[in-house]
């Protein structure tokens, strides 16, 4: 009988590359992963990797194996799911990641919701890119992820992932007080096309947006400085260094050297929520994704037409 702890760590190797790499994803020591390949080759009685350099590579008996444990622990979740749906009961481990505004301005109400409503559900959160976090859902190494789109550049469908909408988000942009159209109260991104910009880092779903929306008005984007958090952006914006778009879920306070000012077409970015198809009965997951549309806030007045730098 193969031990289903050991065929997860061979999967988790395969999947990530080296035995370290899996033991961060399993959360054990490297010493715990190597102890559970021994026990599996000698169970299978065939030797399963091979030395490669400073790393290890999977033998073709480990490849074989890999392709079945891809199956059997795809199954061990869907009975697990369909045993926590008949039971109906909220309660176990979610494992979530989040995108940072959404982690600021959705998802601690939600987790409030959860733990008042469910008390026996413990939920362990991080925050992740998009980019990253659904393949990590994919591979269920997550079993939820808080994502995002925009209106002109969805999200491509990801294979045995289910998704749901949480809400729609508008966002402004913010410019550094001394921007000739400062004082604006509306304007067109065309005529911001040519600015400097200030966005995520390269390779996340908000920079590869921006670069998208700029050559979509004709202009090839200047995107001179990155940061992660919005905070900084606008810390940058304040100095004079760029314009930076400034989506209104999960707003900090603004510096006084910068001004929100709206777009004559707006950009819309979806926040939706994913997760496996196999896990999709879990009662836990039903519950997180009810949880985050209960906590979507409502859009404060001076968001909602008003003048945008009026008082907060």
């Amino acid at each position: 009988m193969l031990d289903l702890e050991r065929l997860r760590a061979l999967h988790s190797v395969a999947t990530y590359g080296s035995v370290s790499a899996a033991a961060d994803v399993l959360h054990v020591t490297t010493s715990a992963v190597s102890q559970q390949l021994a026990k599996l080759e000698r169970e299978t009685g065939q030797k399963l990797l091979e030395r490669n350099g400073r790393g290890v590579k999977l033998t073709d008996a480990a490849e074989l194996l890999v392709a079945h444990a891809d199956r059997i622990l795809s199954l061990v979740e869907r009975a697990q799911a369909d045993l926590e749906a008949h039971r109906g009961a909220v309660v176990g481990q979610l494992s979530m990641a989040a995108f940072a505004t959404a982690i600021r301005g959705l998802v601690p109400s939600a987790l409030g919701r959860l733990r008042a409503d469910h008390p026996g559900l413990r939920v362990l959160l991080r925050e992740e890119d998009p980019l990253r976090s659904m393949p990590l859902v994919a591979r269920g190494d997550l079993d939820l992820a808080v994502v995002q789109d925009w209106n002109n550049e969805p999200l491509p469908p990801a294979e045995g992932l289910c998704k749901g909408l949480i809400c729609d988000d508008v966002a402004d942009v913010a410019l550094p007080a001394g921007h000739p159209l400062a004082g604006r109260e509306v304007v067109d991104l065309k005529e911001l096309a040519d600015d400097t910009w200030i966005s995520s880092p390269p390779e996340s779903v908000c920079c590869d947006w921006l670069l998208h929306t700029l050559r979509g008005v004709d202009a090839e984007p200047r995107i001179d400085h990155t940061a992660d958090e919005i905070p900084s952006q606008l810390a940058l914006a304040a100095a004079g260094m760029g314009n930076v778009i400034y989506p209104r879920m999960g707003r900090c306070e603004v510096p006084d050297g910068v001004r929100i000012v709206r777009l004559k077409s707006p950009l819309t970015r979806r926040i939706f929520a994913v997760w496996r198809e196999e896990a999709a009965r879990r009662p836990a997951i039903r519950a997180a994704v009810e949880a985050l549309r209960a906590a979507v806030p409502a859009v404060p007045a001076h968001l909602a037409g008003a003048a945008p730098n009026a008082p907060r």
